[in-house]
């Protein structure tokens, strides 16, 4: 059984959320602030968290970065506000998604799960390519003797690509593996992660190389 922690100061948030998520079989913790959810964390095995932004005690900012440094689970960052200032200081605070109060039942069914999915997939096995090597569950990647320890999305991106060397992909595809479907950026956001990964690999990488692939987007192939 999957289990889920569920961070919000309002009752009735907890309540509605910890109800629809135990129809669907989840086992549910609940938690009034970030500092309690890290309580609940430290005894039980969590598979994803939902955290509210606008708390007391410690805000979901900060919470989530805290999940981020010692967890490996997915976060879902729920809050009222929309703007695209807030979205952006979720992402970069390490959230995976992003869901706006208020919310249709199915639709917080349908990020969980995919959520749930996508995580599954990307931490069942270590990725080896040539002189690449990525640890999915401790977030190493080593090329020959050294390793490297990524920012997240630089992480999950380069992961991502290494899962399916040799084919192409499009900003707009990567943008939403990576960043989520309610990423409001735009697609040159792809472009800095690239070029920070080929910063960082320069001259080391002789066994990959990620291509721009003209009109298309990007492929990490395997030479």
């Amino acid at each position: 059984m999957k289990k889920i922690v569920v961070v919000d100061d309002d009752v009735n948030i907890r309540n509605l959320v910890k109800g629809l998520l135990m129809k669907e079989g989840f086992m549910v913790f609940t938690s009034e602030n970030g500092r309690e959810a890290l309580g609940i964390l430290e005894k039980e095995v969590c598979d994803l968290a939902i955290v509210d932004i606008m708390m007391p005690v410690m805000d979901g900012y900060l919470l989530t970065k805290e999940i981020r440094k010692q967890y490996d689970l997915p976060i879902i960052l729920l809050t009222a506000k929309g703007q695209i200032e807030d979205k952006q200081k979720g992402f970069e605070s390490g959230t995976d998604d992003y869901l706006i109060k208020p919310f249709e039942s199915k639709e917080l069914i349908f990020r969980v799960n995919a959520l749930l999915r996508r995580f599954g997939k990307s931490s069942e096995t270590n990725i080896n390519l040539g002189s690449l090597y990525i640890n999915k569950k401790g977030y190493e990647v080593k090329f020959k003797d050294k390793t490297y320890l990524l920012p997240l999305k630089e992480f999950e991106l380069l992961s991502f690509l290494a899962s399916h060397p040799n084919q192409v992909f499009s900003r707009a595809h990567l943008i939403e593996k990576i960043w989520g479907l309610d990423f409001e950026g735009d697609e040159r956001t792809v472009d800095v992660h690239i070029k920070r990964l080929r910063e960082r690999f320069a001259g080391i990488d002789e066994d990959i190389t990620i291509k721009t692939i003209r009109g298309v987007g990007y492929s990490l192939e395997v030479n």
